[in-house]
């Protein structure tokens, strides 16, 4: 059997699932998705997802909340790895007006994947890996991966609404994922914790 692990830009995911408008699969067993990327003959040996803690947002108050909420339901699955990075406030000013409003930029994702992927690839831990990310700062690591492993493969799968054509270049294959699968993977509700802690999924997310 083909050994296959997967990377998962958690960012990159969610704001595609943003885009289209999709908050209803927001809820997302990334282990189940992954399995059904697979192909026959293929065995998903890890999936390892990429995120950081979102900080508090005075124009939604309940948002880190949901966000921990669905880490500590994503913590329950088995072979499923959890990889911070973190978010930075940022301050803006108007150039106009001078007022200034906070943004935040979420920091180290593509270095803990490329991190993670090249370790994985030195350990000789798959035969296959599946990137899920439009994000075309990982081409270069791509390329670079598949001229020092030309017997591997990688896949990317690219989230709704997010497309790269460098990256598309740089992949051994690639395709987007579609309703179905993500509709099909959804966690259930509640998740009941192994401490008989109940998780439901955030009523926004319904």
């Amino acid at each position: 059997m083909q050994r296959v692990l997967v990377y998962v830009d958690g960012f990159n995911l969610y704001y595609g699932l943003k885009s289209k408008g999709w908050r209803r699969y927001y809820w997302l067993d990334l282990v189940r998705l992954a399995e059904k990327l697979l192909r026959p003959g293929q065995r998903l040996v890890a999936v390892r997802y990429f995120t950081a803690k979102i900080l508090h947002q005075a124009d939604d108050p309940k948002k880190k909340r949901r966000q921990n909420t669905y880490l500590e339901a994503l913590a329950t699955l088995p072979n499923l790895h959890i990889h911070y990075g973190y978010y930075r406030a940022n301050d803006r000013t108007c150039s106009q007006c001078g007022a200034i409003w906070q943004t935040y930029q979420e920091k180290l994702t593509d270095v803990n994947i490329a991190v993670k992927f090249l370790g994985d690839a030195q350990d000789d831990a798959f035969d296959t890996a599946i990137i899920i990310s439009g994000d075309s700062d990982l081409s270069g690591l791509v390329s670079s991966f598949l001229e020092r492993y030309p017997e591997k493969r990688v896949i990317v799968a690219f989230p709704p609404e997010r497309n790269s054509s460098r990256l598309r270049q740089m992949a051994t294959a690639s395709f987007t994922i579609g309703r179905k699968n993500l509709s099909d993977s959804q966690l259930p509700d509640p998740v009941i914790k192994t401490d008989g802690y109940i998780l439901n999924k955030p009523s926004k997310w319904r």
